[in-house]
Formats: C-alpha cells, sequence, structure tokens
C-alpha cells in the first residue's frame, strides 16, 4: 500500500512539474500570437499601420524574397517605406477581406518561429515564416520568408 501511494505521488509530482512548463510555453506562444496578429495581419495586411507594425517589429528585421532563383531583402523600413506610399495613392482601407490562420508556433527559450496562413477574400494569398525572439519589452517579429500563392 505504501508503494503505490508513493507512486501515486512521485507521477503527481512529475505531472506538475510537465504541465507548468506548458503553462509556460502556452503563455509565450499567447504573447508570440497577439504580437502577429497586431503588428503583422492587421499591422501590414487590413490596417496598414505603422505605428503598430513599429511595436511589433524588430528595427534589423529583415523580409527575405525569392524570385528569380535570386533572394534578395527588404528591411522593415523599406516594407513601411512600400506601405506609406500605397497609403498616399490610396488611403482607403482595402476592399478586400483578410483572414489569418496561425497553422505553428514554435518555441525554444527566446527564440519563436511561426507559420500563417493569409487568405484575401478566402484566396490563399501567402504561407509566412516568421521568426522571433523574445526581448526584455517582449516578442519582436525579426525576420520573414515566404511563399506566395499564386
Amino acid at each position: 500500500m505504501k508503494r503505490a501511494v508513493f507512486i501515486f505521488i512521485s507521477v503527481l509530482v512529475v505531472a506538475s512539474f510537465l504541465s507548468a512548463g506548458d503553462g509556460d510555453i502556452d503563455k509565450e506562444k499567447a504573447g508570440i500570437k497577439q504580437v502577429i496578429e497586431d503588428s503583422y495581419v492587421k499591422g501590414v495586411h487590413v490596417d496598414r499601420n505603422v505605428k503598430a507594425i513599429r511595436k511589433g517589429f524588430h528595427p534589423a528585421f529583415n523580409m527575405f524574397i525569392l524570385k528569380d532563383n535570386n533572394v534578395s531583402t527588404w528591411s522593415i523600413d523599406h516594407w513601411i517605406d512600400v506601405i506609406e506610399t500605397g497609403l498616399k495613392k490610396d488611403p482607403m482601407p482595402p476592399k478586400h477581406e483578410t483572414t489569418h490562420e496561425i497553422s505553428m508556433i514554435d518555441v525554444t527559450g527566446d527564440a519563436a518561429v511561426a507559420k500563417i496562413e493569409i487568405y484575401r477574400d478566402g484566396k490563399h494569398i501567402f504561407t509566412d515564416y516568421l521568426s522571433l525572439y523574445k526581448l526584455k519589452e517582449g516578442w519582436k517579429i525579426v525576420g520573414k520568408i515566404f511563399c506566395r500563392h499564386s
């Protein structure tokens, strides 16, 4: 009987340690999801809100673009310039409905990656892979590669 009680208590202790770690990961994933939705999905694709973009993207951010077997990069400042140029041409909110799905978030310590599917009017437009670091001020998007769906 004493052995069964000891085993039961041991299992509970181990389970509590494992679930405590899962809670931390869940909390980190929630913070990452919030940054992606506020700064990337809403900031870039829906509202074109430069303040929201700057809040969630690190100043050293780079987007890697594959075109014709060549890779080039855009800094966050260049990307914001492109967005602001678009806003000057057409300040009205986009007429299409943008939705998204975060299909994966993987966290290891202060580093994370996320896979995001972007849809416009129900059509699959992008699959994005975002890299993030957790800094003192929270999670920041530091890099992006993507596939544009035609």
